[in-house]
C-alpha cells in the first residue's frame, strides 16, 4: 500500500538548535581562555584575576572572531557618517569598551570599510544592539533592527 507524498505515517525529526559558541555545561573548576585571558568560572565569564589551578580554554569570543562568525553586523552609512567617521567609530569602540567590562564576551571583531557603508562586526548580538541605541541617541538617524529567525543574530543598519 503506497500512501504517497500525502500518507506519511514516519515522523520528521526536530533537531535541537545547537550554539556551539554557547557554553552549554558548567566546567568543574575555573578555566581561563588562553587568548584574551577572560576567567570562566560559577558559570558566568569575568575578567577577574584567574587562580593559579584554572585550567585553560577557548572563550566562545575568540572561537567566533577566529572562526569569523559574526553574532552582530552594524551597517553604518550616510553622508552625515562619511563626514564624521572617525568620531562615529570612537562611540562605537566606546560602547564596546563599556559593554565589554560587564560581559566579557560582547565585542568588536572587525570594522571594515565596504562601498558605500562602513561594516562592524561582533561576537554578540547586545553590544550590536547597544551600539545602534548609542547611535541613535547621539546622532540620531534612521536606525532599523533585524534579528534572524531561529538564530541569536542581529543586524543593525544606520544611516544619517
Amino acid at each position: 500500500m503506497d500512501k504517497g507524498a500525502h500518507g506519511r505515517k514516519d515522523r520528521l525529526i526536530k533537531e535541537k538548535l545547537h550554539n556551539v559558541y554557547r557554553e552549554g555545561d558548567k566546567s568543574p573548576g575555573p578555566v581561563v581562555c588562553k587568548e584574551c585571558g577572560v576567567l570562566h568560572t560559577d558559570g558566568r565569564w569575568s575578567w577577574e584575576k584567574a587562580p593559579e589551578e584554572a585550567g585553560e580554554t577557548i572563550c566562545p569570543a575568540c572561537r567566533r572572531i577566529a572562526d569569523r562568525y559574526p553574532a552582530g553586523y552594524i551597517e553604518l552609512s550616510g553622508s552625515f557618517f562619511d563626514e564624521r567617521r572617525d568620531e562615529v567609530l570612537n562611540l562605537v569602540r566606546n560602547v564596546e569598551e563599556r559593554e565589554k567590562a560587564e560581559r566579557p564576551l560582547e565585542r568588536i571583531m572587525m570594522v571594515e570599510a565596504g562601498q558605500n557603508y562602513t561594516l562592524v562586526t561582533t561576537t554578540g548580538i547586545h553590544v550590536a544592539r547597544r551600539i545602534g541605541e548609542a547611535l541613535g541617541r547621539a546622532y540620531k538617524g534612521d536606525l532599523s533592527y533585524q534579528y534572524a529567525d531561529g538564530e541569536k543574530r542581529i543586524r543593525v543598519y544606520w544611516q544619517r
